[in-house]
């Protein structure tokens, strides 16, 4: 058996205010998989939780993202979390910030290739 991408989707999310780099990761993941419906491990006749996705999370500061949270938002499947340097700090007049979060949703399964 062997891991094969099948899908890979991407979003983006901000925190306005907050400077809360979880909740932008968040809504970063939540925007690249409420756009779609994979519909993968039904066409393989695989079950959903079979499904394993990596999740690659750009925010400015990466120690400050929550992994678990992340993590918790995809429906099914497993969760591989990876957060790199990457996403945007916006400072404002005010001296608030706003952070903005890149995410890519990778899609694998564990496929028998034919010899």
């Amino acid at each position: 058996m062997t891991l094969k991408r099948v899908a890979m989707e991407f979003g983006m999310g901000t925190d306005l205010h907050g400077m809360d780099y979880t909740k932008a990761a968040v809504r970063a993941l939540k925007d690249a998989l409420w756009h779609n419906s994979l519909s993968m491990a039904d066409a393989f006749g695989f079950p959903r939780d079979a499904m394993q996705v990596e999740v690659l999370i750009g925010v400015a500061q990466p120690y400050k993202v929550d992994k678990a949270q992340v993590a918790a938002v995809l429906p099914y499947g497993s969760a591989k979390i990876i957060v790199e340097q990457g996403g945007l700090d916006i400072e404002k007049d005010n001296g608030d910030t706003t952070v903005m979060a890149n995410a890519a949703a990778v899609v694998y399964f564990d496929i028998m290739e034919e010899v």
